[in-house]
């Protein structure tokens, strides 16, 4: 989830096969186009090629069954069972597989297991929809993090809440039935990178950490898990869309390009959940006006949110202003006083900041700044991940907040233990491993790469569309997310050209922070433009 914290196949044994868009200014394209170029040079080419060269989709070579057989037998068995929830339409059947497919490399040496959770709807001709059935493949990000936020927290058939003020680590972790799944219109696969959830490294085999906890290495380990699944169920014919979200939303487009170019199977379409598409905002852009631009308009909203003006009308004068004035007086640069002082009049007015402090700050505020301060009266500090949900700060006199995540860290305790339960009594399927949430030595260990393309993936997502028409993608955001702002999208999203209908590619923003599918109306918001991108493709 977090976005900032954060060689091979995945074969499978044949004896396994289990049985509204907030108003936008256009005038500043230019200056956006300039700034994205000024940019652009500070990397170099991708480098993958080593990673790459280990990667097959091969079976195993004879002298690698008998560890094969070893390391399936390490997470249990699939299990598959049958499951009723009622929806407000009327109740709907699926079956849920809980299981787990290894990952190898060309040697065919097991380096892991990768753990998912699988839910396909029951209906009448079971068999003959089901291969036409689309299927939407589903992760999070982190990198480092488990799909159960996806799962349990967005679109899978069970909810549990979690997210919201007042929410904390001792809330019972009720699952209930979620009517905003979107398993009505697609079945649904859940899958936990090596290292996440359930999903481990094989004994003995330390040196894949270098190649699974890789940009590269990553999204073809899922590429091979997703065509290897698909085969094991007999699906190869099923419309794929994938859905991610933050690095998710980053690694989908490549694992789509993946997909297509290396191992023959076509993406119909992608969903991307408060997705970070270039790295260059998050970690190489603080000193320049575009970083301090794309942010301003999110915390405005969440300022907005929290004195109950929030509208989209509203939110709109911000995002004007982020993308026009401020920019233009960011780049003219503290030492002009006269554009000094308009940034600090208006910084303050939109953020609701004390103007003392934004002028010392230069009217260029970091969300970690902003949380604090306004909470400060209340000695409480926000979460980036939703402003609106803050948590008491254990010590309002220190220089920097030691504020826990009201959000993030709250959240473990009840997604953990919702999972655990899901696993146990609803799909019994119990593995004697830890399950990981968010294991935090992923994101540590994460290899970037060298070059650009490990930094980004806008590129694959243009290869995508131009390489296939039909393709349609939805990118979604909630307006007062601090850990990607969504003008970060909208501005990259503006410069793709004009590749066929304009209406494949969709922004859709929500009220809400990184994980705004925890408030229900913005939870049945994202379902319904879900389903925009997935029914057009099928006609069931």
């Amino acid at each position: 989830m977090d976005a900032f914290a954060t060689t091979l196949s995945a074969n499978i044994d044949s004896g396994a096969r289990e049985r509204k868009t907030a108003p936008c200014a256009r005038s500043w394209q230019p200056t956006i186009a300039l700034l994205l170029t000024l940019l652009g040079p500070a990397y170099a080419d991708a480098q993958e090629g080593a990673a790459k060269d280990q990667i097959s989709g091969a079976k195993p070579a004879p002298e690698a069954t008998e560890r094969r057989i070893v390391i399936s037998a390490s997470l249990p068995a699939p299990s598959v069972t049958r499951h009723e929830i009622a929806l407000a339409d009327g109740p709907l059947q699926y079956t849920a597989t809980a299981g787990a497919l290894p990952v190898r490399e060309l040697s065919g040496r097991v380096l892991g297991e990768i753990a998912y959770i699988a839910y396909q709807r029951i209906s009448a001709g079971e068999k003959a929809d089901q291969r036409r059935r689309p299927v939407v493949f589903a992760f999070n990000g982190g990198p480092g993090a488990a799909s159960a936020y996806l799962n349990v927290g967005a679109f899978g058939p069970k909810r549990v809440a979690f997210g919201r003020p007042g929410d904390a680590p001792s809330a019972p972790p009720n699952l209930v039935d979620n009517q905003e799944t979107w398993l009505n219109f697609t079945d649904l696969v859940f899958i936990d990178p090596v290292g996440t959830g359930f999903s481990h490294f094989a004994p003995g085999v330390d040196d894949a950490r270098g190649t699974l906890w890789s940009v590269g290495g990553d999204y073809r380990s899922l590429s091979r898990f997703i065509v290897n699944w698909l085969r094991a169920n007999d699906r190869i014919g099923s419309p794929v869309y994938l859905a991610g979200e933050s690095y998710g939303g980053f690694r989908a487009p490549k694992i789509a390009g993946e997909l297509q170019t290396s191992d023959g199977v076509g993406v119909s379409g992608l969903i991307l959940i408060s997705p970070v598409l270039d790295f260059t905002f998050q970690r190489d852009a603080r000193d320049t006006p575009l970083k301090w631009a794309v942010t301003l308009p999110s915390l405005a909203a969440t300022h907005l949110e929290a004195t109950r003006g929030f509208s989209p009308d509203r939110l709109a004068e911000a995002e004007a202003y982020a993308a026009g004035e401020y920019l233009t007086d960011l780049m003219k640069g503290p030492r002009d006083p006269q554009a000094r002082a308009r940034i600090i009049e208006r910084v303050s007015t939109l953020t609701g900041l004390d103007r003392d402090l934004v002028e010392r700050r230069g009217g260029k505020i970091d969300s970690g700044t902003f949380l604090r301060e306004a909470g400060r009266k209340e000695l409480a500090v926000g979460s980036p991940y939703d402003g609106a949900v803050a948590a008491l700060d254990p010590e309002p006199d220190a220089a920097r907040s030691q504020a826990p995540d009201a959000v993030l860290e709250a959240a473990t305790a009840p997604l953990t233990s919702a999972m655990l339960n899901h696993y146990s009594n609803d799909l019994k399927w119990s593995p004697d491993g830890r399950y990981m949430l968010l294991n935090s030595e992923v994101s540590r260990r994460w290899n970037y790469g060298s070059g650009r393309g490990d930094r980004e993936s806008i590129s694959e997502l243009r290869k995508l569309l131009a390489l296939d028409p039909h393709v349609r993608v939805l990118v979604a955001h909630g307006y007062s997310d601090l850990v990607s702002p969504y003008l970060e999208s909208k501005l990259l999203l503006d410069q793709l050209p004009a590749l066929g209908d304009p209406r494949r590619v969709k922004l859709s923003l929500f009220e809400g922070g990184h994980m705004f599918y925890s408030r229900e109306t913005s939870r049945a918001g994202l379902r319904d433009a879900a389903r925009q991108i997935v029914e057009p493709r099928q006609g069931l």
